[in-house]
């Protein structure tokens, strides 16, 4: 069975990344967005960034502008927002799509492997979840609406 160690990503300068690097690590994987009400979430990753890395917790933010234009500018707009506003130290990766002809191969999979309400497979909004073993393999889909310190115990069990 596929798991996400096998793809490959952009990072926010435009450079391959082959998830297969995170074998070993939990991840968390967010589609986020910079003007969002949910925006204010990357407060809160950071935290368990700054919590959990050195214990092997690796999150990484997938910029997306599906979601009521909610993501409109550059690679290098995001990073600089990111940074700024909430002093962002994790990954904060290349904008992609997450639904639709064009979604990324990654997302396809994490949709995939952890259906969201109702068993609906597309992702709602931005800020959507997917917590993954360190055999990279898919444990939980979150709902925008939780915040991602709600989910710190959860972690710690796969840390």
């Amino acid at each position: 069975m596929p798991n996400v160690h096998q793809y490959k990503i952009k990072d926010g300068q435009g450079n391959d990344i082959d998830l297969s690097q995170f074998r070993g690590k939990v991840l968390l994987i967010v589609n986020t967005a910079s003007k969002c009400g949910f925006t204010p979430q990357y407060k809160e990753l950071e935290e368990l960034h700054q919590k959990y890395h050195d214990k092997g917790l690796v999150i990484l933010a997938f910029p997306c502008n599906q979601f009521g234009a909610q993501e409109p500018g550059s690679n290098g707009d995001i990073q600089q927002f990111c940074e700024l506003n909430y002093g962002v130290s994790f990954g904060v990766m290349a904008k992609l799509a997450v639904n639709g002809p064009d979604a990324s191969p990654l997302f396809e999979h994490l949709k995939d492997s952890a259906r969201g309400l109702m068993k609906t497979r597309a992702i709602k909004w931005n800020f959507t979840k997917f917590l993954v073993n360190k055999d990279g393999d898919v444990v939980k889909r979150y709902a925008p609406r939780t915040k991602p310190t709600s989910i710190a115990a959860t972690i710690e069990d796969l840390l």
